[in-house]
């Protein structure tokens, strides 16, 4: 069965990308008079508009195609990549919302900063800025524009370069207020597809979820043992205290979110309200692969597939009706890639801007610094456009993905972790720290490599973490401690949880305490439902 679209399909996704684009330029049409309006939406964000907003930036082209291939292949282990936010959410939660928003953080970069000192600070900003580019957007736009190139027959430039331009539009000038608007509907469009083509592709299946898991009862487990090459929960453990903290909560990318709340119960919110959302992402991605999977080896009504990737564009071609789903799910796909483009785009121009054009020049005015950070957003969004079609020349997405990120994001995350806790952590705690952190790294992966032995990332992350922290405490306590006026006000204390309401008395339906126990209590029940 071939793979095509028709009228209507075409309308759901032109209409889609009109109504994104309209919107952001729509919020974009205000002129942002301060840097606080145009990076961080002048810290008036509700939190559901912070739960959404992470939802569709966390959720990218690439790993739709990769969460759907490997639940095809490995069954519900996959799913531990989608539900296993608890851990990771409740320690932003709990830990890093009140520190953030009581001390009106800006940027990561203004933490490590004002907490260690401007060395610190400046690896952090130059790291992040080449990273956000080569790393983190480069790898979203060649596998997005791959994908939808692949499924659609659009040429792969058109698709890449149509991503740029729309994206650019709205998120270079409205800045986040834009793009956490344009979250709001993509996250929708996202979560609304994918869920509508996973009861449909269902329903093909005769007996449905319950037939699939008397099949297949192997399958449909989410504990994998310590040695599991894809999802062992030891590892999801460490990933959640190591590169988990990283990504959600001093990746500029996801906590500006944080930093634009408009009160700590906002931001707390925010990141519980994306914890439900989460419930329902595996029937968006790892549940749909169970479907293929039983189609073909249980009720053999297709040969297997010869390559992970094609299980998505197969069950599209397989299981959405002509009447515009494949253009609904479409539409999805492409809002994953133009959402994470645009707070990578957003996050760019806001680590340029404040934390290194600011310092370059202080007296510049307001209008100047906003026009600095656009014009870098601008030339970061072409350069990775640039270089996006050499991904395949390292090894395909996954790989380069991977090893980067996996890598860069774990000694920063540790020495966040060692101001927070520990007063004693010191400037030359931090830079001791972040140097063992990367030599550790390099270190660990030539030994494997040299010795042949294999070790899953995230145990080698979790040692590297281990380290790093270990060579933070021998720094700091080789040299002088800190000023009190420099680790007090960010060393986390229990009575930073009582501001959550800042002073405003809310029915106890309302309050964080009964949302986050209720997530928590859903979260338990699955867990036990699929261990």
């Amino acid at each position: 069965m071939e793979f095509s679209l028709n009228v209507m399909d075409m309308v759901f996704i032109v209409g889609s990308l009109g109504i994104v684009v309209a919107v952001g330029m729509w919020v974009a049409r205000k002129k942002r008079e301060s840097s606080s309006d145009y990076f961080l939406a002048s810290r008036k964000l509700s939190w559901w508009l912070i739960g959404t907003s992470v939802v569709a930036t966390s959720v990218s082209s690439e790993q739709i195609v990769g969460t759907v291939g490997a639940g095809y292949k490995y069954g519900m282990g996959i799913a531990n990549w989608e539900w296993f936010s608890l851990l990771t959410y409740t320690l932003v939660i709990v830990f890093f919302v009140p520190v953030y928003v009581v001390n009106r953080i800006t940027t990561v970069s203004e933490f490590y900063l004002k907490r260690f000192g401007p060395l610190c600070s400046n690896i952090y900003s130059w790291v992040m800025l080449v990273a956000y580019v080569f790393v983190f957007m480069v790898p979203v736009l060649y596998g997005g524009s791959l994908a939808l190139s692949k499924l659609t027959g659009f040429n792969f430039y058109a698709i890449l370069w149509l991503t740029v331009v729309l994206v650019g539009m709205y998120t270079i000038k409205g800045g986040l207020r834009s793009v956490m608007w344009t979250d709001l509907l993509q996250c929708a469009f996202l979560v609304g597809g994918g869920l509508v083509l996973f009861l449909i592709a269902l329903s093909y299946i005769p007996g449905g979820w319950s037939a699939m898991v008397k099949a297949s009862p192997d399958r449909f487990h989410l504990y994998r043992p310590p040695g599991d090459k894809m999802a062992p929960f030891l590892g999801m453990i460490c990933l959640a205290l190591g590169v988990g903290v990283f990504y959600q909560a001093t990746n500029q990318v996801m906590i500006q979110r944080i930093f634009g709340a408009k009160s700590t119960r906002d931001g707390m919110l925010g990141m519980i309200f994306a914890g439900f959302i989460n419930f329902v992402r595996p029937c968006v991605t790892v549940f749909l692969g169970f479907i293929v999977y039983h189609w073909i080896y249980k009720m053999g009504r297709a040969a297997p597939l010869s390559n992970l990737d094609e299980t998505f564009p197969f069950a599209l071609t397989t299981f959405a009706p002509a009447w515009g789903l494949r253009g609904i799910v479409l539409a999805g796909f492409l809002a994953a890639i133009m959402s994470t483009i645009s707070s990578l785009v957003n996050s760019i121009a806001t680590i340029f801007a404040l934390d290194v054009y600011k310092k370059f020049r202080p007296q510049a005015s307001e209008h100047t610094i906003i026009r600095s950070g656009q014009i870098v957003a601008g030339l970061a969004i072409i350069i990775a456009a640039l270089v996006a079609p050499i991904v395949e020349r390292f090894g395909g997405i996954f790989q380069y993905f991977q090893t980067g990120v996996t890598y860069i994001g774990t000694p920063f995350a540790s020495i966040y972790l060692m101001g927070l806790f520990w007063k004693r952590t010191n400037y030359a705690g931090a830079i001791g720290g972040l140097a063992t952190g990367f030599i550790s790294t390099v270190v660990i992966l030539t030994g494997l490599k040299i010795t042949g032995v294999y070790l899953h990332w995230a145990y080698v992350g979790f040692s590297v973490q281990i380290l790093t922290m270990l060579g933070s405490v021998v720094f700091s306590l080789m040299t002088a401690p800190p000023p009190e006026s420099q680790w007090k006000p960010f060393l986390w204390r229990p009575s930073m949880l009582r501001q959550y309401s800042d002073g405003e008395k809310i029915p106890w339906y309302k309050t964080i305490t009964f949302w986050y126990f209720m997530y928590a209590a859903i979260w338990f029940y699955i867990y036990w439902r699929f261990w």
